[in-house]
């Protein structure tokens, strides 16, 4: 069921063609300059993984991968819902080390997703994953990496506006840093959506950190799977949307679990039997590199930069019959 919202008054502000221009131009600068600020080499990845093999992305846990058969393999495949796994193994395998890192571009299906204006069933993003060293295993670390990513997207939508003058979205450079914890003891009353609508309007950028385990209320920030994000050493970046009025998620990432992080959250979320999985008994073993990554969404930039109201707009994918409908009243171009 589509949550469409139309923004009052709004007209896309590119036309179809230099729309194509700009998301071209946001994808090229981007990547070449967070490839530069976190040492980063591009790789190949995969669209599917095998099923017993544990590297697909269990998001929340309840969220049905697509999968299908391979007869000469003998095995079920599954398209990714992100690579967040994959990426740690792949340090190992590529021989990365310390300081060093790979990005890819990741595509998925998230068949359950439920579809508004910033949701859909098509998922593109950089992936990204990084080596380190026990001891940069800090909140420090990772908020001054998550300064490095603000950083290169500013410095993308500056040119961007040079580029294509029709564009005026302005972007906070300053990172303000805040724990889930800390924000409830702020906001109360508020629901977990609107305490990141208040902090983001307030300081622009944010990053939102450790999310997953439960706050004093008793419920999660939000959900976070318990076998890849330590969740005390985690966040999401978010920016304030001027243009839907809402905070607005451009980057999950966070530190990864080790040995210890990991036993813990697998039992707090009674997930104890993927300790017999490839993947997570080489983790348990200490046979895989300590490392800090993340997603950055794609179309979610491309959607900020240019103050675009709807995903569609800069991405194509499948949508209901009331949003497509919606859309074209509006005058919003779904791809």
């Amino acid at each position: 069921m589509s949550k469409l919202f139309i923004p009052e008054n709004y007209s896309s502000p590119l036309d179809v063609y230099k729309t194509q221009k700009a998301i071209s131009f946001i994808k090229q600068t981007f990547q070449a300059r967070l490839a530069s600020a976190l040492n980063l080499k591009r790789v190949s990845a995969p669209l599917f993984v095998t099923e017993g093999s544990g590297l697909n992305d269990n998001l929340n846990g309840f969220e049905r991968p697509v999968s299908f058969d391979i007869p000469a393999v003998g095995e079920c495949g599954q398209v990714v819902h992100s690579l967040a796994k994959w990426k740690r193994l792949a340090l190992k395998e590529y021989h990365f080390y310390v300081g060093n890192g790979l990005y890819t571009d990741m595509n998925a299906i998230r068949r359950d997703e439920d579809l508004d204006n910033i949701h859909s069933i098509y998922v593109d993003q950089w992936d990204w994953e990084k080596v380190i060293t026990r001891e940069e295993r800090t909140l420090d670390y990772l908020i001054e990496t998550a300064q490095k990513i603000v950083n290169v997207i500013c410095d993308t939508n500056d040119l961007l506006r040079v580029d294509f003058p029709e564009l005026a979205v302005k972007l906070e450079r300053k990172l303000f840093a805040i724990t889930t914890e800390e924000l409830l003891e702020m906001y109360p009353d508020l629901s977990a959506k609107e305490r990141e609508d208040e902090i983001t309007k307030k300081h622009g950028t944010v990053l939102l950190m450790q999310i997953g385990g439960k706050l004093k209320n008793g419920e999660p920030h939000d959900g976070r799977a318990p076998d890849y994000d330590d969740w005390a050493l985690n966040g999401d970046i978010l920016f304030y949307n001027e243009v839907l009025g809402h905070a607005f998620e451009i980057s999950s990432m966070g530190i990864r679990v080790d040995e210890e992080s990991l036993e813990r959250q697998l039992a707090e979320r009674g997930c104890e039997d993927r300790r017999t999985l490839p993947f997570h008994k080489a983790l348990l073993a200490g046979e895989l590199p300590l490392t800090i990554g993340g997603g950055i969404g794609q179309s979610r930039l491309c959607m900020l930069m240019m103050g675009s109201a709807h995903i569609g707009e800069v991405q194509s994918s499948i949508w209901d019959k009331d949003t497509i409908e919606g859309c074209k009243k509006a005058g919003i171009k779904l791809l």
